[in-house]
């Protein structure tokens, strides 16, 4: 595992031309931006926790049916101190930095102070944020960094504080059909209170006089704020969920210790360390409302949980439906500390709760006449209760979706709005490091096979995406359908195919028609991915790539 997950990758500076495997859509054009870690060893320092690494920047370029590729590690105020002194000065959630042991007895003193009251890293490993005509590398500290999306230079830093009164903010934030951002953070120990801020942030602003263009982030607002149930342990949180009219926020019993990290630095452990899950307590759920800025009365809850993506959240007859990925407790965590991911990483990752598919519905309108106990949502399409309690609580049950799902997606157009699919990795902890989790698609129906969703939100263009169904049975033929067509509803995972009759010795072939029936062989155990094409013939993939 240390090849995949120790080893700091290289730059990629001039454009190279990627290797394209069949057709690209001559519709598709643009840049596909991603960010995320790629230098965890400087000089003889080692970073603690995968995502302490130091954000490289990738860029696909789409044009005409090719993509180039190149990559740039972003020139943060973090990465040119590290760079510089040739090992980790710069303090990340999960590792501490300390100063030179050459270092007089001053500078150590004064690394002490500044470690108390800490100013976070400008490390941005996490997301890429559109905000008016800029892009900004981003992360969950205060700090945001502009970059170049055609060259992935490093542009200015920006410090979230001199706008919005917020000592961290999310990495996912929404954006509405006229490009506005609306995102929260949270405000630690301000004027005496801690709390959750929403703010929004124009896609545009008018020129000043005699200034020129302005920064939308010039006139960004908070609309509302959310006190938090302790002063000195808020929630931590990684995404929320946005509607037409309401922002959806869990305020999760994975609480940070603010005491704990202004001591970390004295007592030789990471600010991470001073994140603790609370299974006695329960996850609370905020529904703030746009229009009137104010959050609901109606205190909703849930069972203790540990949220990292939220995937959407749309208004139906009356209530909330939102979806998200959810954990029992905050071991996966744990599980991306490097000696985790390094050494006995497969019996590491059978500790870690599985990530499961949650739906949760919420009423807007109270039933005052409704008998304590009594399930407040009257859906068709889910199964998923809010009991009446005393004293204006609501209990929210979940229905289970599906379990093995990470790092959802949708097609964003139909972010806030009823939905029909779900693009994720499939969770399949492994030690392989060649292993790649597949693709599936998700169709939300309800029990009685009822749509809840819009028509064409797994549609790319003209063109139908196409999935292969599950291989039922050991031996069986696989089958492979087109969204839209015969196979409507129910789930699409890529299949597991047990046979070298299908698959030759090079990974990689076409058959015309049918492929032929699966016979089992040595290779039982090995995943294989087949995709049916336009013209009718099928590629199967080793999963090797």
């Amino acid at each position: 595992m240390d090849v995949l997950f120790g080893r700091n990758k290289k730059e990629q500076l001039e454009p190279v031309k990627a290797k394209v495997r069949g057709q690209i859509p001559p519709w598709l054009q643009g840049t596909l931006l991603r960010n995320g870690p790629g230098m965890h060893t400087i000089g003889e320092s080692k970073y603690n926790h995968w995502f302490d690494g130091l954000a490289l920047l990738h860029s696909f370029a789409i044009r005409d049916g090719e993509v180039s590729y190149r990559s740039k590690y972003l020139r943060s105020d973090t990465y040119n101190a590290n760079i510089e002194a040739n090992r980790i000065v710069v303090s990340e959630f999960g590792t501490m930095a300390y100063p030179d042991p050459c270092k007089n007895i001053f500078s150590k003193a004064f690394s002490y102070l500044s470690h108390t009251i800490p100013d976070f890293t400008d490390n941005c490993l996490i997301n890429i944020m559109k905000c008016g005509e800029d892009f900004y590398a981003t992360s969950e500290t205060n700090y945001i960094r502009k970059i170049n999306p055609e060259t992935l230079e490093t542009l200015e830093k920006v410090d979230y504080r001199k706008y919005v009164a917020v000592n961290m903010a999310t990495a996912h934030p929404h954006y509405d059909a006229a490009g506005n951002v609306f995102n929260m953070g949270t405000s630690i120990v301000d004027k005496g209170k801690t709390k959750y801020v929403m703010f929004r942030i124009p896609a545009e602003v008018p020129e000043a006089k005699g200034k020129g263009k302005r920064s939308p982030l010039t006139q960004a607002e908070a609309f509302c704020s959310v006190p938090s149930r302790s002063l000195l342990s808020p929630s931590y949180y990684h995404s929320f969920g946005i509607t037409e009219n309401y922002l959806v926020f869990l305020e999760q019993p994975f609480k940070l210790d603010i005491l704990k990290m202004a001591t970390a630095y004295i007592r030789g452990v990471s600010w991470a360390s001073c994140m603790a899950f609370h299974p006695e307590d329960k996850t609370y759920i905020h529904v703030i409302d746009q229009r009137t800025r104010k959050p609901m009365p109606v205190r909703f809850y849930t069972d203790p949980l540990v949220v990292f993506h939220h995937v959407n959240a749309y208004e139906e007859d009356g209530c909330i439906v939102f979806d998200v990925i959810a954990y029992d407790d905050s071991s996966l965590y744990q599980l991306f500390y490097l000696a985790n991911l390094n050494q006995a990483f497969e019996q590491n990752a059978r500790l870690t709760s599985a990530p499961t598919l949650r739906r949760f519905a919420l009423p807007l309108r109270g039933d005052q006449n409704a008998e304590v106990g009594s399930n407040l949502i009257k859906l068709t399409s889910t199964t998923a209760r809010a009991l009446k309690e005393k004293d204006d609580q609501v209990y929210c049950q979940p229905e289970f979706l599906y379990e093995g799902l990470e790092l959802p997606r949708i097609n964003y157009s139909y972010n806030g709005k009823p939905y029909r699919y779900v693009f994720a990795a499939e969770v399949q902890w492994s030690p392989i490091p060649t292993k790649v989790p597949g693709l599936e698609v998700l169709r939300l129906s309800d029990r009685n096979g009822k749509i809840g969703g819009q028509e064409g939100d797994a549609s790319l263009g003209q063109d139908k995406l196409e999935v292969v169904m599950d291989c039922p049975r050991k031996g069986a033929v696989p089958k492979a359908v087109q969204l839209g067509q015969e196979a409507r509803a129910g789930i699409y995972p890529l299949m597991s195919l047990l046979s070298t009759s299908c698959v030759p010795q090079c990974g990689r072939t076409q058959v015309q028609g049918p492929p032929k029936a699966c016979t089992l062989s040595s290779m039982e155990g090995t995943t294989y991915y087949v995709l049916a094409l336009s013209d009718g013939t099928h590629c199967f993939f080793k999963n090797d790539f």
